[in-house]
């Protein structure tokens, strides 16, 4: 039976509240689900019981924080159901078709209700990166980039804006606790963030915070919340910690007395304030709910070694406030984690590097050792390190595949005809052509937004003076687009066909930059349409860069490193942390409060719980600094991290390296050696 292979927790937690005749829908249920403990195994038995026991997967609605996750967890689903319903598993499985992300589901209930609340079901999707040159464009035309003071940046605006909508706190609290130095910019932010929206909405475009914020604003309405949450017969949430209070608000609407309602999270690694995510929605949510709501927690974990887990329950039994829950195992070892003094940062580098080369001389394969990081730069001197000695490796939490100018290109076209308003778009793609500047594109984009058909006002208007045939060219394939003649996924063969020329002409490195458009492609033709493409692609986008020594991905095996944030979620065999110092984590910048000290510590706990069998956690003394004072660069010397006080190295096997080694016979007579340099100095001038 397919419930057998759970321990008694996760069948608990799977069974709550099992449907009878399809009448009774469970109460809220809160899944407390330590490291390693088969969360989504979990979840995924439960979503597969409620189908076998007679719920309709059309009305369940599961969402996760990637839409890979959420891909996963269909596919379990479906091996699941297989063991009972054999060959008519994939249809019950194919037919859980609202799951994914919170901000994908956004997007498709958005078009959905788009009429009964004011809204064009065309509109585009901007990225961070797309939504902050719109907030700079409105930022010029307000005049606040010619201010006598440092006015924030585009960035940072965009930053304040996004953290006083997802936290649903006033703009003088988020400057106040988070943007402290632009405190005294509140009336020129609170005008700026005016007219950003309105140039969103005359744009008929949505950034990122939109598809959460009108989601809440939608579900605010009661009739429209009810008939919404209606759909959905169960409401089950991945990753529940990492959510914000307007997701949480969304949660709350869809289903006010919580039956239906299944969230799973951990507490303990909330680790993504800085996108405003709060702890508070999982410690807060017993009470949401009270007395209704049912607690289960799963502890027993099965990846990583006993003595992993035990110093792992220490360092994370100092928080000062969480549900209680200490990870247990039976896989004993007798190896405990190592703290690993090294003298600075290149003995780091070499140390790790050699330790690597042993374990994989042990026949531990590269890909199962991982080098974890509080910071992305803090791997530099390792990168140096794994390069010189040839070992490849891949970085997660560098540079976005979507980050990179010729891939925008491609997207920028294709989101221009989707949505011919969207001035972003339509002023990147203008200035690619020769001829054609910022001024010119204002002039063709303001034609535009005047004329109800935005492309035959595009095709109507002169071309500009030295443009040429590439005005003519850009216009007919604007038209052809528009068309939809062509059909998805050609379209996208049409853009890069038109855009070659360009990248030749743009950048020195064309053919490699090519490889990535041809990339594109193949990952446009796992798309039903352009709107869907371009709605996912912006939403969950590739976030690995390749940076290996030797031709990217032709090497059969290859390290991973990665900063804690990217980790999460992952495992591998042999693990190491850099920078176990204070400084890095917790980071310096990030313990002017209780709050942000208490997160810097669950990171150090969720990079100690990826190991399987062995961790690393290595300590630099001296530790360099980057323009952090009036002197410039320097280096610093670095103590222990606060999270590792001396009542928790008991759990741990405390060495130094290089370990000191017997000294030579030379060594000794050289020792012994003494000449008199001062009186050479002095002879040479006498």
């Amino acid at each position: 039976m397919y419930l057998e292979k759970l321990n008694p927790q996760q069948r608990l937690a799977v069974e709550h509240g099992t449907l009878i005749e399809g009448s009774h829908i469970a109460g809220p249920l809160l899944i407390i689900a330590g490291a390693g403990s088969g969360k989504t195994n979990t979840l995924a038995h439960r979503v597969a019981h409620l189908i076998l026991k007679g719920a309709d997967p059309r009305r369940i609605l599961l969402m996760t924080f990637s839409r890979r996750a959420a891909a996963e967890m269909g596919r379990r689903v479906e091996r699941i159901c297989g063991e009972v319903l054999g060959k008519n598993s994939g249809v019950m499985a194919d037919a859980l078709a609202w799951s994914g992300t919170f901000h994908g589901i956004g997007a498709r209930l958005l078009r959905d209700y788009a009429e009964q609340i004011g809204l064009d079901p065309a509109f585009s999707i901007h990225d961070r990166e797309d939504s902050a040159d719109l907030m700079n464009l409105v930022r010029h035309e307000l005049g606040f980039s010619k201010t006598e003071s440092r006015f924030p940046t585009k960035g940072t605006c965009l930053a304040i804006y996004s953290r006083a909508v997802n936290s649903e706190a006033e703009l003088p609290l988020v400057l106040r606790d988070a943007f402290p130095w632009c405190a005294t910019w509140e009336k020129q932010l609170r005008e700026l963030f005016a007219c950003y929206v309105e140039a969103k909405q005359s744009q008929n475009v949505l950034d990122y915070d939109d598809l959460l914020l009108y989601w809440a604003q939608m579900v605010a309405e009661p009739l429209i919340s009810e008939d919404i949450g209606s759909r959905f017969d169960h409401v089950l949430v991945d990753e529940y910690q990492d959510t914000n209070r307007l997701q949480s608000s969304i949660l709350l609407a869809l289903k006010p007395t919580g039956h239906g309602l299944t969230v799973v999270g951990d507490d303990a690694q909330s680790i993504y304030s800085f996108r405003a995510a709060t702890v508070r929605n999982i410690l807060d949510f017993p009470a949401s709910f009270s007395p209704a709501a049912n607690i289960v927690t799963l502890d027993r974990n099965y990846r990583s070694t006993q003595p992993i887990l035990a110093a792992a329950n220490a360092v994370i039994d100092l928080a000062s406030e969480r549900f209680t829950k200490n990870l247990w195992t039976e896989r004993e070892s007798p190896e405990r984690p190592r703290l690993v003094t090294v003298r600075d940062e290149n003995d780091q580098a070499r140390y790790v590097a050699d330790k690597i080369l042993d374990h994989r001389e042990e026949g531990v394969k590269l890909k199962s050792q991982a080098v974890l990081f509080r910071a992305s730069h803090h791997s530099g001197a390792l990168e140096v390190e794994l390069t010189r000695r040839n070992i490849p490796f891949v970085k997660f939490g560098g540079l976005k595949f979507l980050d990179s100018a010729h891939v925008k290109d491609m997207l920028a076209a294709l989101r221009f005809a989707q949505n011919p308003r969207d001035r972003v778009a339509g002023f990147r793609l203008m200035q690619i052509l020769p001829g054609v500047g910022p001024s010119t594109a204002q002039k063709v984009l303001d034609h535009m937004a005047e004329d109800p058909s935005p492309v035959t006002a595009l095709a109507t208007m002169p071309a500009p003076p030295r443009s040429g045939d590439d005005w003519t060219s850009f216009v007919s394939t604007m038209q052809e687009l528009k068309t939809g003649k062509a059909g998805w996924p050609a379209e996208i063969e049409l853009v890069r066909k038109w855009y070659e020329p360009h990248l030749e002409r743009l950048h020195e490195d064309a053919s490699a930059r090519l490889a990535d458009l041809v990339q594109l492609e193949q990952i446009a033709g796992g798309y039903a349409s352009r709107e869907r493409f371009l709605t996912e692609l912006t939403l969950d986008p590739p976030d690995a860069t390749s940076d290996q020594a030797g031709v990217p991905l032709l090497d059969e095996d290859y390290l991973i490193l990665s900063t804690i944030h990217s980790a999460k979620g992952q495992e591998w065999t042999k693990v190491f942390m850099l920078n176990v110092i204070d400084g890095c984590i917790p980071s310096d910048l990030a313990v002017g409060t209780t709050a942000e000290i208490e997160e810097e510590r669950r990171l150090l706990y969720v990079a100690m719980t990826r190991a399987k069998d062995s961790l690393d956690l290595v300590v630099p003394q001296r530790f360099f600094t980057y323009g952090q004072n009036s002197q410039g660069d320097r280096h610093v010397y670095a103590s222990r991290s606060r999270f590792i006080p001396a009542t928790l190295l008991q759990f741990f096997e405390v060495c130094g390296w290089p370990q000191a080694k017997a000294e030579t016979a030379a060594a000794q007579q050289a020792r012994q050696v003494r000449i008199d340099v001062g009186a050479r100095m002095r002879g040479m001038w006498r």
